[in-house]
C-alpha cells in the first residue's frame, strides 16, 4: 500500500476544492495590538493590522493579565505537573473556578484544557448519566457540541436553528417523564445571531428538560459583569449548565462549565476527557482569574468594544459592502465563493497590510464563504476607515458585487468622544 500517496491525495483534494487552509506566520505585539508582524513565504516581515482575532476585548495583551501570568509562573513554575487526580489542584485553579462559578451565579465550576474539550466532555457525560436521555441539539451548534452529542450513547434529534416552534414539536412528542437535554449556543459566531434563551428556558420548564448553553462567544462580552447573553437577558438562573471559554473574550486559554455542585462533581468524576487530561498550568489560571475580575468590574471595556463593533459594521454597510446583518459584535462580510474569498484576503494582506482569514467550508456551508471581521476596543476610528477603504478596493479589483448602501444613525452620535469614521472613496467602474 502506498501510504504516503493516500495523504498526498487527501491534501490535493482539499486544494482542488479550495478548502486547503494556510496558516499565516503572525507575531502579535502586546504593546501595539492590533498591530502585528506577518512573515511572508520568503520570511520577510511586514507590519499588519489584525482584524479577525477572537481576543475580542484585547484581554490577552492587558497589562494586568500579563502581570498575573508572569507572577504566577515565577512562583509556581511553568506547568501543572499532571492531571488533577495525580498532581492535585493548584491554588490558582481553585481561585479561577470560584470566580467562574460566581460569574454565572452557580454553585460550582469545572475547568478543562479548552472550550472544545469542555463541550465534548460535559455534553456526552451528562447525557450518558441521564437514563434514556434524548438530546435535542440546535442545527447550527459548534463542532465541539456536535462531537459531544455524537460521543454520547443517548438518542439525539436536531431542531431547526433558533426555531422554538420546531423544538416544542419535538419536546411535545416525548413522555414528560423522559430525560431530555436541550443543547444550544447563545451567540452563533459565524452569522452573529443570538438564540431566544428565554423561550428555550420556558420550553424546558414546560416539558421537563435540562438546558445546556454554550456562551463561548459571549462571556466577557455581554451582561453587567460579562456573564454572557444569558446574564444580559436575566436568564442565567434558569439554565442548568453554562459552558464558556477563557480563550476569546477573556483572552487566555481553557474552557469550563458552571452548574450545580452535583453536576460539576459528576462530570469531574465520570468524564474521561477531564480525568486523563493534564490540568491548566497555574500561570494560565492566574491570568484568566485576573481577566475575569477585570470583566466583572470594568463594563466600560464592553461599552468601548460595542462602539467599535457598531462603527465597523455600519461603516462597511454605508460603503455598500455585503455585511450580514445581526445584533452582535460579529461582522460577517459575504463573498460566497471559496476562491474569491481567499483572493480577497490575499489582497488585503499584501496590498493593504490587513490580516483577515477567509472562512470557507466546512466552517460554513459551501456558497456562504465570508470574511469574519472582529473589531476590538483597540481598533481606532482610523483603523476602521482604512479597513473600509481597503475592502472597497478589494471588492472593486475582484469585481465582487456591492449592495445598496445602508445609512444608519449612530447611537453614539451624542458621545463627544466619538467621531464617526470619515470614509470617502471612489469606486472604479464595476
Amino acid at each position: 500500500m502506498q501510504y504516503r500517496q493516500i495523504f498526498e491525495d487527501a491534501i490535493h483534494k482539499l486544494k482542488t476544492e479550495q478548502r486547503y487552509r494556510v496558516f499565516a506566520d503572525i507575531e502579535r505585539h502586546a504593546e501595539r495590538f492590533p498591530s502585528a508582524l506577518w512573515r511572508d513565504d520568503s520570511g520577510k516581515a511586514h507590519d499588519v493590522t489584525i482584524w479577525c482575532s477572537n481576543d475580542y476585548l484585547g484581554m490577552g495583551v492587558n497589562p494586568e493579565v500579563i502581570a498575573a501570568m508572569k507572577s504566577a509562573a515565577s512562583r509556581h513554575g511553568a506547568g501543572a505537573g499532571g492531571t488533577r487526580n495525580i498532581s492535585g489542584t493548584s491554588h490558582p485553579l481553585v481561585q479561577l473556578e470560584a470566580e467562574l462559578a460566581d460569574l454565572h451565579g452557580k454553585d460550582s465550576a469545572l475547568l478543562f484544557t479548552s472550550g472544545w474539550i469542555s463541550n465534548l466532555a460535559a455534553i456526552s457525560t451528562v447525557a450518558d448519566l441521564l437514563p434514556n436521555c434524548l438530546i435535542l441539539s440546535d442545527a447550527l451548534n459548534h463542532n465541539s457540541m456536535i462531537e459531544g452529542v455524537r460521543r454520547s450513547k443517548a438518542e439525539r434529534q436536531i431542531w431547526r436553528h433558533n426555531d422554538v416552534a420546531h423544538l416544542e414539536e419535538l419536546l411535545a412528542a416525548q413522555p414528560l417523564e423522559r430525560a431530555k437535554l436541550i443543547v444550544f449556543e447563545s451567540l452563533y459566531s459565524m452569522d452573529g445571531d443570538i438564540s431566544p434563551i428565554k423561550e428555550i428556558c420556558d420550553l424546558a420548564e414546560k416539558y421537563n428538560a435540562m438546558t445546556y448553553i454554550d456562551e463561548v462567544h459571549a462571556v466577557a462580552m455581554y451582561g453587567a459583569r460579562g456573564g454572557g447573553v444569558a446574564e444580559r437577558e436575566g436568564q442565567m438562573h434558569r439554565l442548568d449548565i453554562i459552558e464558556g471559554t477563557l480563550a476569546k473574550g477573556f483572552g487566555v486559554v481553557g474552557g469550563y462549565i458552571a452548574a450545580s455542585a452535583a453536576i460539576c462533581d459528576a462530570v469531574r468524576s465520570f468524564a474521561p476527557a477531564f480525568i486523563f487530561s493534564t490540568a491548566l498550568p497555574p500561570a494560565i489560571c492566574a491570568a484568566a482569574t485576573a481577566s475575569v475580575r477585570i470583566a466583572k468590574t470594568q463594563p466600560q471595556l464592553r461599552m468601548a468594544h460595542q462602539r467599535q463593533a457598531w462603527l465597523t459594521k455600519h461603516a462597511l454597510m454605508n460603503a455598500g459592502l455585503p455585511v450580514l446583518p445581526n445584533p452582535s459584535h460579529i461582522v460577517p462580510v459575504m463573498v460566497r465563493d471559496a476562491q474569491l474569498c481567499k483572493a480577497a484576503t490575499d489582497l488585503l494582506i499584501t496590498r493593504h497590510n490587513i490580516y483577515i482569514q477567509p472562512i470557507n467550508y466546512p466552517t460554513v456551508p459551501t456558497g456562504t464563504e465570508r470574511l469574519r471581521i472582529t473589531p476590538t476596543p483597540y481598533h481606532s476610528d482610523a483603523h476602521i476607515a482604512h479597513l473600509v477603504e481597503s475592502l472597497v478596493d478589494v471588492w472593486t479589483t475582484l469585481r465582487l458585487p456591492f449592495v445598496e448602501p445602508l445609512k444608519v444613525e449612530s447611537p453614539f452620535a451624542n458621545d463627544a468622544t466619538c467621531t464617526y469614521p470619515a470614509v470617502t472613496m471612489k469606486r472604479a467602474a464595476e
